[in-house]
């Protein structure tokens, strides 16, 4: 695979003790439904992203890791538990949760993967009903969730 782009990006965990910083991405961002991932992001799939090594430092702390497969390690924030990597040991890249990135949105996807394993939910996402937004349907307590917030900012300090 090749990368993307070279944009550099930052991003991190919801308490900010871990912060990343990638210089492109690889073309490769993804959904992966496999069972693993669904246990380890604790949601239907896991929002993925690889960045190679040459193009990735963590600019503020070190996330800690747990071995869920021989050679596979999949990282988090101990603080705030946010899950933020896939890695295989001795690979070329890591593979870093789109939704840990300060803009999310700026990473199209190109593929899903492990779809033995999507779960039937998935498939009627479209037919929910939308409640609106939090802003628009209770503005009070959206008002609460700013004032008392531990969430760190999206950007770097």
């Amino acid at each position: 695979m090749d990368k993307l782009d070279d944009i550099v990006r930052t991003g991190g965990c919801q308490c900010g003790a871990i912060r990343f910083r990638a210089n492109g991405l690889r073309d490769n961002p993804h959904l992966c439904h496999c069972r693993m991932c669904q246990k380890a992001y604790g949601n239907f799939f896991a929002a993925l992203v690889g960045v190679f090594w040459d193009d990735f430092e963590w600019t503020c702390g070190e996330p800690a890791a747990f071995e869920s497969s021989q050679g596979i390690k999949r990282g988090f924030c101990q603080m705030c538990g946010t899950p933020l990597f896939f890695l295989r040991e001795g690979g070329e890249h890591i593979s870093l949760s789109i939704g840990a990135f300060d803009d999310p949105a700026s990473i199209p996807l190109a593929f899903e993967l492990s779809m033995e394993s999507k779960l039937p939910q998935m498939s009627r996402l479209s037919e929910l009903p939308n409640f609106g937004t939090t802003e628009d349907d209770d503005p009070e307590g959206a008002a609460l969730a700013r004032a008392t917030s531990r969430q760190h900012p999206d950007h770097d300090c």
